[in-house]
């Protein structure tokens, strides 16, 4: 694996360990603004990564699909990370806590509905991402060393694509509860 799949790697597990250093802190601690303090540094953490990356590439690297999977993750973290954390301190709170109420589960048109939401945000880290590789594709300006991003972008491009054909099909065959 190259430095930047591996810098990938340590920027999920890094999200993660931030994530829990703040659930840990705001309930077991009862140090809820140190908490927070602790979840304000997930989107430090897509800096990195962006920067790691920028500089990889300016010092000649020709682009990996590393290099596009690195936008992918930074515009996914950006566009779902308010509601992966939300999803996460749900999860915490039922599960490790014994607190609050279990996560709910959705069927019918309450799925339709929260499925295409996550749809709107899945666009919304499409657009991020598709401008970080549309731009070092234009920066750079060598369709060999940039191949690889176009390859990411076209393979993602797809992929929404199908989303949204699962996304309307929630709404012709609703999620139904398991008998």
């Amino acid at each position: 694996m190259s430095f930047i799949g591996w810098m990938i790697v340590a920027c999920e597990i890094g999200f993660w360990v931030v994530i829990t250093l703040g659930f840990v802190t705001r309930y077991m601690l009862k140090r809820p603004k140190l908490g927070m303090v602790f979840l304000a540094l997930t989107p430090v953490i897509d800096m990195l990564l962006l920067i790691i990356t920028s500089i990889d590439l300016y010092r000649g690297a020709t682009a990996t699909v590393a290099h596009g999977i690195a936008a992918v993750y930074i515009g996914v973290s950006l566009a779902f990370g308010k509601s992966m954390i939300a999803w996460a301190d749900v999860r915490f709170q039922y599960y490790i806590l014994k607190q609050g109420q279990k996560p709910k589960q959705r069927y019918g048109m309450e799925y339709a509905h929260h499925y295409i939401k996550g749809f709107g945000s899945h666009v919304l880290a499409y657009l991020i991402g598709s401008a970080l590789l549309l731009g070092v594709i234009f920066l750079i300006q060598d369709p060999i060393r940039t191949e690889s991003l176009k390859g990411v972008w076209m393979t993602w491009s797809l992929v929404l694509g199908i989303d949204f054909a699962i996304s309307i099909s929630n709404y012709i065959w609703p999620k139904r509860a398991k008998s």
